[in-house]
């Protein structure tokens, strides 16, 4: 970072740097009389001024982002990447400037939390630094870090178990309903995933309402599980020959879709307002709760049409 005063002239600056040697500078603050700033100019645009212009008039014809100490790094990345700037300054209470964050420093914070989001992406908590390492560590490291989450999915997996468990007869009467648990569930959290991953980072990088969000992927998630359900609704029927069956089956695929990618946003929302990082609302907790809801659909859909 470097100072300089509204009154001083381009050429009075540049002299300035070159004494002091610093060829890796990010951005000239230019501060008023009490060091609170004023504006910014970025190499480029300090090298472009004419020798006498001052570089106050300059600065404040472009008065970019400034982040207050204290915000959060990937909120710092976010500012910078939603107004172009290749570098910011944080200011103290006061407006003072206190240091810069750099094009270096900004590529290295959206690499540590995307990394960092990936983890929780696959249910790996806890200790984040060392879970960069996380395919170096030791067995029971790696254990400590995956296993929490996992045992909320295990609990989810029993109930999943009863609920089909209640079907015990209806499936032995007519086994042909068991085939199509593995592809809705599967698809259900195909589609949960990938809302969760646009929510994940979404939720950070942009600034629309969230009621707008939802409503969005709410017809997105049926769009998708409309035309998924016209296409197997043919498929069923002319393998099977059942058109209660065939029913069923879309009429449990167009819901379960649907409700997958209100799932897959409003999970990473709601722990987001609870404080917990919404990453955490992806991976086993959000397949399970995915899972479990789609089967009471198919069955549901099963009880009503075909038995």
């Amino acid at each position: 970072m470097v100072l300089a005063q509204p009154g001083e002239t381009a050429v009075v600056v540049r002299t300035r740097i070159r004494s002091l040697h610093r060829p890796n500078w990010d951005l000239l603050c230019v501060v008023d009389n009490q060091g609170r700033l004023l504006g910014t100019l970025t190499a480029t645009e300090l090298l472009s001024l004419p020798d006498e212009a001052q570089v106050g008039a300059a600065a404040l014809r472009r008065v970019g982002p400034r982040i207050p100490t204290g915000t959060d790094q990937e909120v710092m990345a976010s500012t910078a990447l939603r107004h172009g700037a290749a570098a910011v300054p944080v200011v103290d209470p006061a407006g003072r400037p206190v240091g810069v964050v750099g094009s270096t420093e900004l590529m290295a914070i959206l690499r540590r939390e995307h990394v960092e989001d990936l983890h929780r992406l696959a249910g790996i908590s806890r200790e984040t630094d060392h879970a960069r390492q996380a395919i170096e560590e030791p067995p029971l490291r790696r254990m400590r870090h995956r296993l929490p989450w996992l045992i909320v999915g295990l609990g989810g997996s029993m109930v999943a178990t009863f609920i089909v468990a209640r079907f015990e007869s209806a499936l032995a009467a007519k086994p042909a309903l068991a085939f199509f648990v593995p592809g809705l569930v599967y698809l259900a959290d195909a589609i949960g995933t990938q809302s969760e991953a646009i929510a994940v980072r979404g939720l950070s990088l942009s600034h629309v309402g969230m009621a707008k969000l939802i409503g969005r992927e709410l017809r997105t998630g049926l769009l998708i599980g409309l035309v998924l359900a016209l296409l197997a609704f043919p498929m069923v029927w002319l393998a099977f020959g059942e058109l209660r069956l065939a029913a069923a089956v879309t009429i449990a695929l167009a819901g379960a879709s649907t409700l997958a990618s209100l799932l897959g946003i409003l999970l990473p929302w709601l722990l987001a307002r609870l404080g917990s990082d919404p990453a955490y609302g992806s991976g086993p907790l959000a397949t399970i709760v995915q899972d479990v809801l789609s089967l009471l659909i198919y069955f549901a859909a099963v009880s009503m049409i075909v038995l």
